[in-house]
């Protein structure tokens, strides 16, 4: 006789699915597929030069014709704070209408189960710590990406709004900052992981004596490896069936002071690191509250030190390549 719990009856599979991944060939995305890989599951993809997602016309026609069972829905323009800063037109119109026109047509092709990706950006600016699911709208934003956390929110209000009004299982996750394979390395657009590890490589190989952090450097953050969030997304996808959202993260967070120590230690850089105080510091912690995803039966599995060598060892064998990860 076999007994099966809750988790059990609920359980969604993915075997035989046509699944696809949009913005397959970022950061995100790339994790997506590798993780895919070990389902027994047909991955679809299309690069952004043949599929724009912005284009509603576009973006029903090739579902229609692809007609996917399960979507995940990492394609989005990514960027760090001079990104942000520089272009938050750009970043509001493309994340929301990546998320309009997928989830509108997904809901009318039927498509079985829908997971956006969102961030930890759509929290407010001083939530409390660590950040619970239920901080969503509780107060302003972090300025220097509102841009960004607006189209997330509105990815997310979608969601719960076509689950409300149609029972569409349409869920949504929130993870923490992303490390990983395939990062992008532009300084004008990276996070702060990526553009600390190019700085010190390439100002330990001019052999300068030193390098300019921006803003004081005491602001915490949190970091998860992408193939870790890849793993928790597909568990999700997997397991959990209600419209509140989750957060992904790692539970541990470093300064990002101690951030440029740990890189420095990595890359071999022996030099100084300067804080430009002028310069924004952004949100001064995050850490988000991932107790529901543990209480799910998730872990992650990374640890940081050697999550950030592997990236730094990657980035040198890709030929230093700063292509940007937007999927």
């Amino acid at each position: 006789m076999t007994f099966m719990d809750d988790t059990d009856v609920h359980r969604f599979s993915l075997i035989d699915k046509s699944v696809w991944v949009a913005g397959h060939t970022g950061m995100v995305g790339s994790a997506l597929v590798r993780r895919l890989e070990r389902e027994k599951c047909t991955v679809l993809t299309e690069g952004h030069s043949s599929l724009d997602l912005t284009r509603q016309a576009d973006t029903e026609n090739w579902m229609k014709s692809r007609r996917p069972q399960v979507i995940f829905i990492a394609a989005a323009r990514v960027g760090g704070i001079v990104a942000n800063a520089r272009y938050p037109a750009d970043f509001l119109y493309i994340n929301a209408m990546i998320a309009f026109n997928i989830m509108k047509t997904a809901a009318d092709v039927g498509v079985e189960k829908l997971l956006w990706l969102g961030s930890s950006c759509v929290y407010p600016k001083f939530a409390e710590q660590p950040i619970k699911e239920t901080a969503l709208l509780s107060g302003r934003l972090e300025a220097t990406n509102e841009a960004y956390g607006i189209a997330k929110i509105a990815g997310i209000k979608l969601a719960e709004a076509y689950m409300q009004q149609h029972g569409k299982h349409f869920l949504s996750v929130m993870p923490t900052n992303l490390y990983g394979p395939g990062d992008n390395f532009d300084l004008e657009t990276a996070h702060v992981l990526p553009a600390l590890i190019r700085k010190m490589h390439e100002a330990k190989v001019s052999g300068r004596s030193s390098i300019v952090l921006w803003g004081t450097g005491t602001p915490m953050r949190e970091f998860l490896h992408v193939d870790d969030m890849a793993d928790a997304c597909v568990h999700l996808m997997k397991c959990y069936n209600e419209q509140d959202i989750v957060n992904i993260g790692s539970g541990d967070e470093i300064s990002i002071r101690d951030l440029a120590a740990l890189v420095a230690k990595v890359v071999g850089y022996q030099g100084h690191v300067v804080c430009d105080a002028s310069k924004p510091d952004g949100t001064p912690r995050k850490l988000v509250d991932a107790s529901k995803l543990r209480a799910l039966g998730w872990r992650p599995s990374t640890r940081f030190i050697d999550g950030v060598r592997d990236v730094y060892i990657s980035w040198q064998r890709s030929g230093y390549s700063t292509r940007a990860a937007n999927g």
